[in-house]
């Protein structure tokens, strides 16, 4: 699985507890999510999410890719920060503070674009 899988299965769920059918309220792991469409498909509060994971008040997750990867427990070493960026479309990713700024908003903007709902300031 590629980390990028690995960081959205740990926000999202895993795509074996998420419901193929249903409305929120249902007994699952998306019951308080919104319903976007009349397809049900729900839309992930990323930052709720976060919040609410144990040690989440001990890491800087929001700004640092590092703490975000820590907070997921998924290993967030120079090469697999360099693999992520990588899987992203970054091929010079060097570990550097403005490299490791573009890679969490990067981050952030997938799982936007994956259905999760992610504040604007995460973004830019």
């Amino acid at each position: 699985m590629s980390i990028f899988g690995k960081i959205k299965d740990a926000i999202f769920g895993k795509k074996a507890d998420a419901p193929t059918t249903g409305t929120p309220g249902e007994n699952n792991a998306w019951a308080n999510a919104p319903v976007v469409d009349k397809q049900a498909v729900p839309v992930v509060d990323v930052e709720n999410n976060l919040d609410s994971m144990p040690g989440a008040d001990n890491l800087n997750w929001r700004t640092s890719i590092v703490d975000l990867m820590k907070l997921l427990n998924i290993d967030s070493d120079y090469e697999a920060r360099k693999a992520l960026a990588n899987e992203l479309g970054r091929d010079n990713y060097s570990g550097s503070a403005e490299d490791n700024v573009w890679l969490h908003q990067r981050v952030m903007r997938e799982l936007a674009s994956n259905g999760g709902k992610v504040p604007a300031q995460f973004l830019d």
